[in-house]
């Protein structure tokens, strides 16, 4: 029982004597760098990408990192496809749909034309599948060939006393079974042909105008198995849901209030057949995650990952001084600064006893695919990597007294992160908007749903608590960075006071060197849906 206060003890003991090694200067002139208009944008399949991934690599090399990628390459092959749904024909029951207006629906599958001639619907309530926590929607019913109909979000996020849901996954805050990837994906593994969430802007956390932004296109990873995916994957809208369960004889409301008890049952939307013909144009590229190397003294075997992503959304339309190109200069090009300075500082640092992997990922803004490529296909073994460190977005106004904490409860990386602010004279604040989900959107997601441990910082969770203004100000930068979230106004400023997120950079680096000098494995907590994954190999880590 005292072994974690030790470990915390020990995180603070072993890095507060010398001050982080990160620089606010080399932070900026690497962003200043990856976000000119000479990288368009870095979007995966372009121009853009040759230089970005060309500069990385000769970063790396400069430094004297060793290649991290297969066959002692300095990237790993990541082939995509991209879909884009065409104008065709739906139908629910006797309502006729029309892409953008009601429903919202795209593919992942390689096919050139979606073809769904009367599926049956059926409800299945928030769809969760979770032994774990004693929960399961399905109940054994076939939904081979049907129209699996989802509730966004958990069952218990509007459970009131007295709903079996109540508690039961974290209350607001959102767990894995809460988003709409794991919706997608459970329905395929039920047998579905397709799968509808019912949106709601709460439940969501965003408009149905986000939803629709895509215009059907969608990306995907090139898989052994395409059937691992549904063939037709979308949003109802909240109008549109409620006429369908009307003409279905059914009352949306009280099906909602339903889904929150654990005896809930899949109900099927009487006489409302889904029908579509819809064309799909398939296009193929290769991208790539970049990989660099430092490999440890004494258990090379055993990985601990530094994470980033380096595209962006390269050119669209232009904006209103003509702007074309999305430089993506916080989301993530300074993450990939980060990573990049972490790098040095390992460098030039005692080598440690575990192996140091740099990645930059490819294809996050499409849907973590390169991080979900590199999971599927990891170049080190993931029973073997003790945990992954990922920055994805970092505030740059200037020193904070705090630090945001992404996915409270989850593992006991969490109290490293305690023990390294408190090093600092910071403390931790957990996420703002907890039911948002934040957790399970950024690439370190892709490597904890196959159980490892994984601390993410990401600045947009909730406004800092800067030294210069206190929350108010951290508001303030948090409102205006938002504005300019995916958009051609996400651009390197030299006005910008990185010394905060050299802070929070510092913080992964004093985490990560106890990590790496020691012999723990960070463990999930009881109540993550990710501790039976990690437990299944134990064994390889003994």
């Amino acid at each position: 029982m005292i072994r974690l206060p030790l470990i915390a003890l020990a995180a603070v003991t072993l890095t507060a004597a010398a001050p982080d090694p990160i620089s606010p200067q080399r932070l900026s002139a690497d962003v200043k760098t990856l976000a000119s208009d000479a990288f368009e944008g870095r979007a995966p399949g372009t121009p853009g990408e040759a230089k970005t991934v060309d500069w990385l690599v000769a970063q790396f090399k400069a430094m004297g990192l060793q290649p991290g990628g297969p066959d002692g390459q300095w990237t790993q092959a990541v082939p995509l496809i991209r879909t884009q749904i065409g104008k065709g024909t739906m139908r629910a029951g006797g309502m006729p749909l029309e892409q953008g207006q009601g429903v919202y629906v795209s593919t992942v599958r390689p096919v050139d034309r979606v073809a769904i001639q009367d599926a049956s619907m059926v409800f299945v309530g928030y769809g969760v599948h979770a032994p774990e926590r004693g929960w399961d929607d399905f109940k054994g019913v076939d939904l081979k060939g049907k129209i699996a109909v989802f509730l966004v979000n958990d069952p218990d996020f509007e459970a009131v006393a007295g709903d079996d849901a109540k508690g039961k996954f974290g209350d607001r805050r959102m767990t894995y079974y809460g988003r709409w990837t794991y919706k997608f994906e459970e329905a395929a593994r039920q047998g579905a042909v397709g799968a509808l969430i019912v949106h709601d802007t709460p439940g969501a956390g965003y408009g149905w105008a986000t939803v629709t932004a895509p215009a059907g296109e969608n990306y995907d990873i090139v898989r052994t198995d395409p059937s691992s995916r549904v063939l037709l994957q979308g949003w109802l809208s909240g109008e549109a849901a409620d006429k369908l369960f009307a003409a279905a004889g059914l009352d949306l409301a009280q099906q909602r209030k339903a889904a929150r008890r654990a005896d809930f049952r899949p109900v099927e939307l009487k006489g409302q057949h889904f029908s579509a013909d819809l064309p799909v144009t398939t296009v193929r590229a290769e991208s790539r995650n970049v990989l660099a190397r430092l490999p440890g003294k004494t258990r090379p075997d055993e990985v601990v990952m530094f994470g980033a992503h380096w595209d962006a959304y390269g050119k669209g339309a232009p904006d209103s001084k003509g702007r074309t190109i999305r430089p993506g200069a916080n989301d993530d090009a300074l993450g990939v600064a980060g990573v990049l300075e972490l790098a040095r500082a390992f460098r030039a640092a005692p080598r440690t006893d575990r192996s140091l992997v740099f990645a930059l990922w490819t294809g996050e803004e499409r849907g973590l695919l390169g991080s979900e490529t590199y999971a599927v296909k990891p170049v080190y073994p993931l029973a073997k990597t003790v945990a992954n460190l990922t920055l994805d977005i970092l505030q740059t106004a200037g020193p904070a007294r705090d630090v945001m904490l992404v996915g409270d409860g989850q593992n006991d990386l969490e109290d490293r992160l305690k023990a390294a602010a408190a090093a600092q004279g910071r403390v931790v604040t957990p996420e703002a908007l907890p039911e948002r989900g934040l957790f399970y959107r950024a690439d370190h997601f892709s490597v904890a749903r196959r159980g490892v441990p994984t601390l993410l910082l990401m600045a947009i969770s909730g406004a800092p608590d800067l030294v210069a203004g206190g929350r108010p100000a951290g508001q303030a930068w948090l409102d205006g960075y938002m504005r300019c979230y995916h958009q051609t106004c996400d651009a390197w400023d030299a006005k910008w006071d990185l010394r905060g997120a050299a802070a929070d950079v510092g913080l992964l680096y004093r985490i990560g060197r106890d990590l790496a000098d020691g012999r723990d494995w960070p463990e999930w907590r009881s109540g993550s849906e990710f501790k039976a994954i990690r437990s299944e190999s134990a064994a390889e880590r003994r």
